[in-house]
């Protein structure tokens, strides 16, 4: 866990290792000791720099220790693998328990449940570096970390707390959540999917779709109606076990990007859900389902800040070491306003999304500024992606490098998690309710 520790012999032991790190995990120090410095790293074949800016990100000196944990951690583990979870779009199970070693499962939930007891804005900031690394694997880590285990460590009794999380937070086990149908996407209170009590048990029936990590989750918080005659004031959350009898799981999409982050449907016939499995109260599942949402935009609005420093850092090294008409193509005029406009952009996607988890971790959640923060980090990652793209010519295009990759994952912020036409409405909407 990324607690205190004595580590006397640790330090001995590795010298290359920042002394801030050593009051880490130990299998975190020997990865980050074993790493390049988070100033230089490889990524995708070729050495990288980063350009992120502490001081102007105004992170607390605990947090840009975090940051840089999580960063050595997966330019040792993750950043030299995600050309080839991309490309052979199969998830690295190997690293949910190394995932889990270090805390990063449990950051929102509270010490005393097993977790690390941070809030919102390190749990993006978590999300940030790893996608930084891979857009893919941290997707499935916020699915499994905020929307599956967040939802929990809210909602859940303290019998459901003992039973799902101690193997959720060590990655021993792996979490989704289920909203979304086939014809329930953006109007997701809509869905078709119930489950009516019979006796003490509720029968479940029918399918989800969109569903990250479903191919090797084995935990599931999910959405049905209860009381389908009352509509959106029906619809009752539950924690289901893969194994339950009745539940199934369809194949894995083909997607464009995010490849590796698994994506499946789900089927439920006659599937039987003790009462003890309620998340939250029963008919009262649609504001857990829109509290976690605000959250879910927030913590996944890290999701295009990597995306972005990952494409800004590899374009602009690109830029001046590739030379053309015997200088250097950074140098050319037309390509530094690329450079300054990527990283005014992703400077200030970042500063409105950290501003917006500093104000929930204070307990001010503002779902307008919620949406806003995914809508615009995720325009703005589609933009500087495709900038990147642009600077690096020809190759660019093609899969031997990685600008292409980060472009298409990219894209998924756009539409996943609500697509930006919802978003729109959403801000818009609050204020016509404010001013009504």
């Amino acid at each position: 866990m990324l607690r205190s520790l004595s580590t006397s012999a640790l330090t001995r032991a590795l010298p290359r290792a920042s002394p801030k790190l050593q009051r880490f995990n130990p299998s975190l120090v020997a990865a980050a000791a074993a790493a390049p410095s988070t100033s230089s790293c490889l990524l995708g074949g070729v050495r990288h720099m980063s350009f992120y800016n502490n001081d102007v990100a105004g992170l607390t000196e605990d947090q840009v220790e975090l940051k840089e944990a999580v960063a050595q951690f997966v330019n040792a583990e993750l950043a030299p693998r995600a050309a080839d979870i991309d490309k052979s779009n199969q998830s690295p199970l190997d690293l949910w328990e190394k995932f889990g070693e270090m805390g990063l499962l449990g950051i929102t939930v509270p010490e005393s449940e097993g977790g690390l007891g941070k809030g919102y804005l390190d749990h993006t900031i978590v999300m940030e570096e790893i996608s930084r690394a891979s857009g893919s694997v941290a997707l499935s880590y916020g699915a499994h970390s905020n929307l599956c285990i967040n939802q929990i460590n809210r909602h859940g009794t303290a019998a459901q707390k003992a039973r799902y999380l101690p193997d959720l937070i060590a990655g021993k086990k792996i979490g989704s959540l289920a909203m979304s149908e086939p014809n329930s996407g953006s109007d997701v209170v809509s869905m078709k999917t119930t489950a009516i009590k019979k006796g003490d048990r509720f029968i479940m029936n029918g399918s989800k779709q969109w569903i990250t990590n479903s191919l090797h989750a084995s935990t599931f918080v999910i959405y049905a109606k209860t009381s389908p005659e009352k509509g959106s004031k029906g619809i009752t959350a539950f924690i289901v076990e893969r194994d339950t009898p009745g539940f199934s799981v369809g194949n894995k999409l083909d997607k464009f990007g995010m490849r590796g982050s698994d994506t499946c449907e789900l089927f439920f016939d006659n599937v039987e859900i003790p009462e003890e499995n309620v998340l939250g109260k029963v008919d009262r599942g649609a504001a857990v389902l829109m509290s976690g949402l605000d959250l879910e935009r927030l913590v996944l609005s890290g999701g295009p800040l990597g995306l972005m420093q990952a494409a800004f850092d590899y374009s602009v090294q690109y830029m001046h070491e590739r030379k053309q008409f015997g200088q250097r193509i950074g140098e050319f005029q037309l390509m530094q306003g690329k450079i300054a406009d990527m990283y005014t952009k992703l400077g200030a996607a970042r500063a409105y999304v950290y501003a917006v988890g500093r104000a929930c971790d204070a307990g001010k959640v503002s779902r307008r500024d919620c949406a806003g923060a995914i809508l615009y980090s995720s325009d703005r990652a589609v933009e500087v992606t495709t900038e990147a793209m642009q600077s690096l010519g020809g190759v660019g295009y093609t899969n031997e490098y990685p600008v292409g990759r980060f472009v298409r994952d990219a894209r998924l912020y756009t539409v996943g998690a609500g697509t930006q036409e919802i978003r729109r409405m959403l801000i818009g909407r609050s204020f016509n309710e404010e001013l009504a």
